[in-house]
């Protein structure tokens, strides 16, 4: 079982930066990729970015390549997303989760957190 939870969000204005932190308890947690998805409103719940356990392998969504940067501490049980350039339409919750599969899909994600919001002002 592996608990996490999202901190960090807030409301910025474009061209701002925020950094979100996703902590996990457990003691597996270096054992799972870790992906951010978000969801704005009226919205399906999309891809953002993703690590693997050992922080060697990241991959984006294209909206967000170049702007948004994954890493993860295994000494700390946390993974980040580093948001730089915000734009309106990066809106949403964001939701960080865990899963035993290289993928971007959601629905393959054993593990979520309960999400942080964040709200780019134009």
């Amino acid at each position: 079982q592996v608990q996490l939870v999202e901190s960090g969000g807030g409301l910025v204005q474009a061209g701002g930066s925020l950094r979100l932190s996703c902590a996990a308890s457990g003691r597996t947690f270096n054992t799972y990729f870790m992906a951010w998805f978000r969801q704005a409103p009226g919205k399906e719940r999309e891809f953002v970015a993703r690590v693997g356990p050992f922080a060697g392998s990241t991959s984006y969504a294209d909206s967000v390549k170049g702007r948004f940067t994954i890493s993860r501490d295994n000494a700390k049980n946390t993974v980040y997303l580093q948001l730089n350039s915000l734009k309106p339409e990066d809106t949403a919750v964001y939701y960080c989760a865990a899963g035993r599969r290289i993928t971007t899909d959601r629905n393959l994600y054993d593990y979520w957190g309960q999400g942080t919001q964040v709200t780019v002002s134009s």
